[in-house]
């Protein structure tokens, strides 16, 4: 669980869910006192701006469809105006580079397709060839291969 503090929010990311959190007084000003839950695939984008020495940065998260591009130099002010962002400072940007990663390796396994390609049914003859193979290389004993084919069998 990686847990971030930064300009009037707070971030956590439990490895599934994206929780924005406002508390305090300039919470409630801006965008009023609760917490939002995203899941990674709902996320379709993470925008980011690095803090500077004078000015700060943002993580800033897209939810489906289009989003607009601020003016330049009017990004970090918009993006305090939007309940899915969280502006941070230049010494808290660390914190909000290593959340940053790991969302987006989250984000990337969502998308990833599950297994190497479309699975073949295995036969048991092919089992059963794994199996003496490994009898073979001395891994498996005879009573374990005999256990293994008698469940295969039997299936």
């Amino acid at each position: 669980m990686i847990e971030v503090s930064g300009y009037g929010g707070q971030l956590v990311f439990d490895g599934q869910y994206i929780t924005i959190t406002r508390k305090g007084f300039l919470a409630r000003a801006t965008h009023g006192k609760g917490e939002k839950r995203l899941h990674v695939s709902q996320i379709s984008a993470v925008q980011w701006k690095p803090a500077g020495p004078v000015v700060n940065g943002f993580i800033q998260f897209s939810i489906g469809g289009a989003d607009r591009q601020a003016l330049k130099g009017a990004r970090t002010r918009d993006a305090g105006k939007d309940e899915n962002s969280v502006i941070f400072t230049k010494q808290q940007q660390p914190e909000f580079e290593r959340l940053r990663a790991a969302l987006d390796q989250a984000i990337a396994a969502q998308h990833a397709p599950q297994g190497a390609g479309p699975s073949a049914p295995v036969s048991v003859a092919d089992e059963l060839l794994k199996l003496r193979s490994l009898v073979e290389q001395g891994l498996l004993t005879q009573g374990e291969f005999d256990q293994q084919k008698a469940r295969l069998l039997s299936q």
